[in-house]
């Protein structure tokens, strides 16, 4: 008898690690609010929206003040982050629309991080904006990894706050609230309860959420504007504030889910926006929010200045995040990949290389990641063919198909206001050469040194 139970507990003691790693995989939630900005948020600096909840996990966790997008526009960012890849590698550089619905999909057999989890046993979702493949492609959630869908397939759909239908998983239903032109359902209240139903669900499993929410992209729509009603502001100012806030509370409602089911110690959560502002500082609504936070950052939606690039981002996982931390330490949408990877427990495939690099040891704590470059190019009709690089605290931008690098110090001039190319013609040589070896040729994304200018379309008289 006493053989047999040193067996049993021999048997036990040799399992245990298994099944402490098995219990040990935290969940992991990505959330991209579309074109929210760094200057939206009260963590840094927003005076006028309120965003209580955001600030609060902000000082639980991790901000970052140089948390890089995969490009300045939602299918590439998006794609970007999906497959681990930068734009002179990811297979979306652009938005490209495909008729009647969706957008360009990821070819078959891509490499995503959904997939890769879900090797490793993980429950995955994704709720909001897909945009990268309808139902019947290559491209849709189902051949990508994604256990379960719910809200829009295709982007130019979801500029609608109030339309006729959704998506659950693949099937289309109405939303008969919303016919004939009625506004009586808003459609991010219906992807916030299935976000928290789905959560509550599998909350018993190690998970993978992928939370795109929709606001503050416009069309600028919003069934309450709250707080915001009696303001001196226009519809739209108005409107604008109560979509950053609306983003706040299901925030807030999604971590006190997280707490109740005594879960909050076990998830990752890292939020960012998706490509800056989607509207210019200098217009009187960029003024009013201040996007530019006092002149720190340059530019917004669709170009290559960081005022598109650096995102409105933080990390929050209590008791291994920091709390507190503030880093200035840059990384990028494409270091996601291995760093879910990672915690995830999950292997890479042999035969696929990421551009990304973990943040495991970052994220805890440490310093980010040491690399040769950060690249960044875009495809849209407007302005072109652009791309930029960073390597150290140089940036180089190529504002235009075929025009002059301009090159930027930022430690010292975070801004980009003063191009240093003519007074160091031997970096940007090197910027030239460091952007031809990032990018893969290809046929669909022309070479933005190369590229003819978009042609401006005739007045009609």
């Amino acid at each position: 008898m006493m053989k047999q139970l040193l067996t049993a507990i021999a048997f036990v003691f040799a399992f245990m690690p298994l099944f402490a790693a098995a219990s040990d995989k935290p969940n992991l939630i990505f959330v991209l609010s579309d074109d929210i900005a760094q200057g939206d948020l009260g963590a840094y600096g927003q005076k006028l929206i309120q965003t209580p909840n955001l600030d609060r996990l902000c000082n639980e966790g991790t901000r970052y003040l140089s948390a890089y997008t995969g490009t300045s526009v939602c299918a590439p960012a998006r794609s970007s982050f999906f497959t681990g890849l930068h734009m002179g590698h990811c297979p979306t550089r652009a938005n490209r629309e495909i008729q009647p619905e969706g957008q360009r999909p990821l070819p078959a057999d891509t490499v995503t991080i959904a997939k890769i989890l879900k090797t490793a046993g993980y429950k995955t979702a994704t709720m909001g904006k897909w945009g990268m493949g309808m139902f019947d492609t290559s491209g849709s959630p189902f051949n990508n990894g994604v256990d379960h869908f719910f809200g829009y397939n295709c982007q130019r759909h979801a500029h609608s706050y109030f339309p006729s239908y959704l998506y659950n998983d693949d099937q289309r239903f109405e939303i008969p609230g919303n016919q004939g032109g009625k506004k009586q359902v808003y459609a991010q209240e219906l992807i916030q309860q299935d976000v928290l139903k789905w959560i509550d669900a599998n909350s018993s499993d190690p998970f993978f959420l992928f939370y795109a929410i929709t606001l503050p992209h416009g069309r600028f729509e919003i069934d309450d504007q709250g707080m915001y009603k009696d303001k001196p502001w226009t519809e739209t100012e108005k409107n604008y504030a109560a979509m950053v806030t609306r983003i706040d509370s299901d925030m807030g409602e999604l971590v006190e889910l997280l707490k109740a089911k005594g879960i909050d110690k076990n998830t990752l959560i890292v939020f960012s926006g998706d490509n800056g502002s989607s509207f210019n500082p200098n217009t009187a609504i960029g003024k009013r929010f201040n996007q530019t936070m006092d002149g720190k950052l340059r530019g917004f939606k669709r170009g290559m200045y960081e005022g598109a690039l650096r995102q409105a981002a933080f990390a929050w996982w209590p008791g291994t995040v920091p709390a507190g931390r503030v880093t200035d330490e840059p990384w990028a949408f494409w270091d996601l990949l291995p760093t879910f990877a990672e915690l995830g427990q999950a292997e890479i495939p042999q035969d696929f290389q990421p551009d990304g690099y973990s943040l495991v040891n970052f994220l805890e704590g440490g310093p980010a990641p040491q690399r040769d470059y950060f690249y960044w190019e875009l495809h849209e009709n407007r302005p072109g063919p652009i791309q930029a690089i960073r390597w150290g605290d140089w940036k180089a931008v190529r504002p235009a198909p075929g025009a002059d690098i301009e090159l930027y110090d930022l430690a010292n001039d975070l801004g980009e206001t003063t191009d240093l190319a003519q007074s160091h013609p031997e970096l940007v040589s090197k910027a030239v050469a460091t952007m031809n070896e990032a990018r893969t040729p290809h046929p669909d994304w022309p070479d933005p040194a190369t590229a003819a200018a978009a042609k401006k379309k005739s007045q009609k008289k």
